[in-house]
């Protein structure tokens, strides 16, 4: 090549303000726009896979319906360039149930790292085929209470004291915790749980034998009120049996719905029941006290022979008393459960609870019974007399409260006995020396701290 071509050849084409080709250059933009496209691919791809875990739908939804639908939408609204970006998010079946898992074991990861040094533990095995045993975790990090899904094992039909303490265990020795770190386990009372000598508990003890063991508080109201008398009980079990004639026939449900809708009810269906869920009772004769109308005109259609339940004024009463009764049990369920809760709470809810129903036991006995809004209603609508039914209401409420008691014997004593934990600057000389002398030293540390009395002014009794 001549000087002068040669000279025109590296003016034209190999000349660089960066010192690198021009084909370089353009070949760098070409990788960092596919490397960028494929960032927010992936993005997406575990954004989308994050909202099919959350609605718990298939994992081929995503390729079948979503994506698809974003491609139509953004060609519609945007442009094809829009759309065809779109089709580069991988949201195959297999791509989708890899991200969950892998989101899963990311946040196993990170709650198994949190506990430290203590934490306490909710077990609870699932009663649906599945048999599930869940856990629970509950912590402190950075000042701040925090409770987590510790894992959730599969059972294989399994659930004795043993087999509920080898998953748990095994969970342990996998991601490295140590039974030591575990103040507290809080489960049901079943005997596998409580056994002494091959209980899940005796168990735990054998490793860590300073563990604390509660029996749920919630688990225990449920138990407490199923207790109700032969009655009212068969009241009960007789709205169970009208209410599967009309839901468990697909026919019958359909023709009840059409009946409701014909006469402008405000609900068209009744609910199931379930004895799994402990709010279940309440809502159903709510329902089925709503749309009695209803119910007695379609079992008088079908000729079935519950109709005349619904022509029995004093059977209908009772169903009034234990649709009232089961609602404010509903509430006091409800007001157990939720963030922020801790066992001082609970005890306050319930001993609430208890004064509440010797009031109602005390307000039945003198012949008022305004605090069952539909039961009042209804006898003050009907010609019935309200000695039998208010017989069977103060029996009820007596035997309910002797239930709860018996549930919760150490009701009286807990609250005087933790006055230190809801106010330590308050506790009297003669309180704190009933205390450890350890636990006193660190009280008297807390209570003569000035900037802690600050804190515990502006703070709920969980978070300080």
């Amino acid at each position: 090549m001549k000087p002068a071509h040669l000279q025109r050849h590296l003016s034209t084409k190999h000349q660089c303000p960066v010192g690198k080709p021009p084909e370089f250059r353009s070949s760098q933009e070409t990788m960092r726009k596919v490397s960028t496209t494929s960032a927010k691919a992936l993005q997406a791809s575990y954004a989308v896979s994050l909202l099919v875990a959350k609605a718990k739908k298939p994992f081929t939804i995503a390729e079948d319906l979503l994506l698809p639908a974003a491609v139509v939408l953004a060609e519609t609204m945007l442009d094809k360039n829009a759309a065809d970006k779109l089709k580069t998010v991988p949201l195959s079946n297999d791509t989708v149930s890899r991200r969950i898992e892998r989101m899963g074991a990311i946040i196993v990861e990170q709650v198994v790292g949190k506990p430290g040094e203590a934490f306490s533990l909710q077990l609870d095995e699932s009663t649906d085929v599945s048999g599930k045993l869940i856990a629970f975790v509950r912590y402190v990090d950075i000042d701040d209470i925090y409770e987590n899904v510790l894992f959730c094992k599969s059972l294989d039909g399994k659930t004795t004291g043993e087999d509920l303490f080898n998953v748990v265990d095994n969970f342990f020795i996998e991601n490295e915790l140590d039974w030591r770190n575990c103040k507290s386990v809080c489960t049901d009372g079943a005997a596998s749980i409580t056994g002494r000598v091959k209980g899940f508990m005796a168990r735990i003890r054998n490793k860590h034998p300073e563990v604390q063991w509660n029996h749920c508080v919630i688990h225990r109201e449920a138990l407490a009120s199923k207790n109700i008398s032969p009655v009212l009980h068969d009241v009960l079990n007789d709205s169970i049996k009208v209410i599967n004639f009309i839901k468990s026939r697909p026919l019958n449900a359909r023709l009840f719905h059409r009946l409701c809708e014909d006469m402008g009810a405000e609900h068209t269906q009744l609910l199931l029941h379930t004895e799994v869920c402990w709010l279940s009772r309440g809502r159903i004769l709510n329902r089925l006290l709503e749309l009695r109308a209803e119910v007695h005109t379609f079992l008088s259609e079908q000729r079935s022979p519950y109709a005349t339940l619904f022509e029995d004024i004093d059977w209908l009463a009772k169903l009034c008393y234990l649709a009232d009764i089961f609602s404010k049990l509903n509430e006091l369920n409800v007001c157990l459960q939720g963030k922020d809760t801790h066992i001082l709470n609970l005890y306050d809810k319930v001993g609430g609870f208890l004064k509440k129903a010797e009031l109602w036991k005390w307000a039945c006995v003198q012949g008022d019974l305004t605090c069952f809004s539909q039961v009042d209603a209804f006898l003050s609508r009907e010609d019935v007399e309200r000695a039998p039914v208010k017989s069977i209401i103060e029996e009820h409420l007596a035997n309910l409260i002797v239930s709860f008691n018996s549930y919760f014997p150490d009701m009286e004593g807990k609250s005087p006995q933790l006055s230190w934990v809801r106010n330590p600057f308050l506790l009297s000389e003669e309180s704190r020396k009933k205390l450890p002398l350890c636990h006193q030293e660190k009280l008297l540390d807390v209570s003569s701290d000035y900037g802690l009395r600050m804190k515990y002014e502006n703070s709920t009794l969980a978070q300080f």
